[in-house]
């Protein structure tokens, strides 16, 4: 969402809402949990749960001191001001044709290698409206019909093995596609490739660790519709734009061995959320991209050691110009970069260029943090941000 934190606040002169943009209240007590969404878009396989606000600066404390892992908490998510909502909706004006474009390419990678069924396999959060969008996309337009479920996976923590196992109750193995937004790093997909592998080990199931994403900044991804740094406009949003769901949450401590993993269900944001609105606006663009394009588009191959290449010199050349001594500080790419202005204590926003179309609201957000930005024009992304080391 943005960056206020504590408790939802009302700060006026938001946007009325576009035709259909409506959420729905949840019942607690019913299952599946489909989040503000439909049962006819995913099924979270995550318990909801209540858990306290831990303010940005005590999170990153903890975090860094090793005291907590950024999975056992949360910092509650408030609504945007107007003016960073606008950005928005100028990335759905300036983006939403390339993400159709991208959807349907990856509808078609999908059915290139998975010719004998799918089982959609979303990772939340970024995954989960990609898997919504390819749900409909698979089954309008390629008369393809697949369960989507979306699921938690954590960096150290993994991939939720309970609802990993829940879905092999009802699909085979071979069927399965995880679906995230994009590559950063590549850590989630190498996350993904080590939960798999144990989980062979621990179940006696192999699932082909291949992740699929919209865009692949790092060349870790299976398949991929693009390997470029653009502005994919659910990744400005948070809640709002994933089905009033927050980002997934598990303290092995505390959570019982059969439970999934946890999140919040924001359903006092009801009035705001745009997740479905974002759907069908998307889907609408996809009807035109279709009608026009689609004997025509083509997944353009990618170079993937080049971009894991790429990706590994770009994090040394940063740990060393800023003295940096962990890599999980350096976020390559503008949805990463995103995530840690958002999210966590930022000490730098990078750019490639100061008046990009792309980066409006990253600027956006680091003048109201009063976080420095720093101009490279030969940096290899649009943008990456750099998470701020505390003295402990």
């Amino acid at each position: 969402m943005t960056p206020f934190t504590g408790n939802a606040v009302n700060l006026g002169g938001v946007k009325p809402l576009p035709e259909g943009a409506r959420g729905r209240a949840l019942d607690f007590n019913a299952l599946p949990f489909t989040g503000s969404y439909t049962l006819n878009d995913v099924r979270f396989l995550l318990k909801p749960v209540t858990l306290a606000d831990t303010p940005v600066h005590i999170k990153e404390m903890l975090i860094q001191s090793g005291k907590k892992h950024y999975s056992e908490m949360l910092t509650h998510e408030s609504l945007p001001p107007d003016d960073y909502l606008q950005l928005f909706y100028r990335a759905m004006s300036l983006n939403q044709d390339k993400m159709a474009e991208h959807l349907w390419l990856l509808a078609k990678g999908i059915l290139s290698t998975r010719a004998q069924g799918i089982t959609l396999v979303s990772l939340v959060r970024a995954g989960t409206p990609v898997g919504v969008l390819l749900k409909h996309v698979l089954k309008r337009y390629f008369n393809t019909s697949a369960e989507h479920y979306s699921i938690s996976i954590l960096r150290d923590a993994g991939l939720d093995l309970n609802a990993l196992r829940y879905i092999l109750q009802k699909h085979p193995p071979e069927s399965l596609v995880f679906v995230d937004g994009w590559t950063g790093k590549g850590v989630i997909a190498r996350q993904l490739a080590a939960s798999l592998q144990a989980f062979a080990l621990s179940d006696g199931i192999s699932i082909p660790a291949e992740l699929y994403v919209m865009t692949d900044l790092s060349g870790w991804a299976a398949v991929a519709a693009s390997s470029e740094d653009y502005l994919i406009p659910s990744c400005i949003l948070n809640a709002t734009i994933s089905g009033l769901v927050s980002r997934s949450v598990y303290d092995k401590n505390t959570a019982s061995p059969a439970d999934f993993h946890g999140c919040l269900y924001y359903e006092q944001f009801a009035s705001d959320d745009l997740s479905n609105y974002f759907i069908d606006a998307i889907l609408a663009r996809v009807d035109m991209i279709g009608a026009e394009f689609r004997d025509t588009l083509r997944i353009l191959p990618r170079n993937r050691q080049q971009l894991q290449t790429q990706s590994r010199r770009f994090l040394e050349w940063i740990a060393g110009q800023y003295g940096i001594t962990r890599h999980n500080y350096i976020k390559s790419g503008i949805g990463e970069a995103t995530r840690v202005l958002l999210r966590r204590e930022a000490r730098l926003l990078l750019l490639q260029d100061l008046d990009s179309e792309a980066t409006l609201h990253l600027r956006w957000l680091a003048e109201f943090k009063s976080i420095p930005i720093e101009v490279f024009k030969d940096l290899p992304y649009r943008a990456a941000a750099l998470i701020k080391e505390l003295e402990l």
